[in-house]
């Protein structure tokens, strides 16, 4: 068997401590006819990550490779984060998982390269995952579809059905991505975006991972805590980087998805100001009559 990975997983660490070692073993577990490695990137964690890490390091040499920083990347927002990882990444294709997140399924990643190497017009698969909410102990289900299907441009634009620790694509959707591209909070969202350009996108039904969402850390997640509007701001300017770099439907796609967002944004700031004059210029028109009808009475 080659020694080089058919296989990297792309895992990001910072202050993950008590669901690390979960996440960890979710990677060892996986039963797989080629090899694979997990690139453990830990960002200058200050807490205990860093000490699990050597751990399994050196418990599964051949799967855990460690990355420890003593400065944090990601707060650099300059890119360095994500090549530093496209650096270290050997495989055809790259498996995501973040240190708060975990595999459930052991065959998880064989089931996925089964796919794609049979059908190399796919630039991407993933597969369902349990949405776990920390703070409130709430589990739900991520994604809404119920078979193995093909994702729209429609959904790929519109929803988001795709879970962090789902999606496996091939390597070069990740590391030739264009300069054009802004980097901005969700890489998830971007990546399905440059997938969509490059393939299809497959939904492979079954429930592999679990997604947790914490609004008590310094993810995205505590971002929108902090500022209401902090996902729309950010996919208005993702979008408007890509709008001019595709064509035909899935143009008309991300066209339809920035009017809405800026309609959303603006709809919700004068909500918030209370400007009940200014929300009537930023709803459809079929409901401005229903909410004067509201309003005088």
């Amino acid at each position: 068997m080659s020694t080089t990975p058919l296989v990297s997983i792309r895992c990001l660490v910072y202050n993950h401590e008590p669901y690390l070692r979960q996440c960890l073993e979710g990677f060892v577990m996986q039963k797989t006819n080629f090899p694979f490695e997990a690139i453990v990137h830990d960002d200058a964690s200050t807490d205990g990550s860093a000490a699990i890490i050597r751990e399994y390091a050196e418990k599964y040499p051949d799967i855990i490779k460690p990355i420890y920083e003593t400065e944090n990347q990601y707060s650099k927002r300059d890119g360095s984060l994500r090549r530093i990882m496209d650096e270290r990444m050997r495989g055809k294709y790259v498996a995501t998982c973040e240190g708060d997140d975990y595999w459930i399924d052991p065959l998880k990643l064989q089931k996925q390269i089964d796919f794609m190497e049979a059908n190399p017009e796919y630039s991407m698969c993933f597969h369902n995952a349990v949405k776990f909410y920390v703070d409130i102990n709430k589990l739900e289900m991520f994604c809404p579809l119920s078979s193995d299907c093909d994702l729209s441009e429609h959904d790929v634009v519109h929803n988001w059905y795709i879970p962090t620790a789902s999606i496996l694509t091939r390597a070069d959707i990740r590391k030739e991505r264009p300069k054009w591209v802004k980097n901005i909070y969700s890489g998830d969202y971007t990546l399905s975006l440059l997938a969509a350009m490059a393939g299809k996108i497959r939904y492979i039904h079954g429930l592999m991972s679990v997604y947790r969402i914490n609004y008590n850390g310094t993810s995205a997640s505590a971002m929108v805590r902090n500022n209401p509007f902090f996902v729309l701001e950010q996919k208005i300017v993702l979008l408007e980087s890509f709008v001019n770099h595709v064509e035909g439907s899935f143009k008309l796609e991300i066209e339809s998805m920035l009017a809405d967002l800026k309609r959303e944004l603006q709809f919700q700031r004068y909500k918030r100001s209370g400007n009940f004059m200014g929300l009537l210029f930023c709803v459809p028109d079929k409901c401005i009559s229903k909410i004067a009808r509201k309003f005088r009475r």
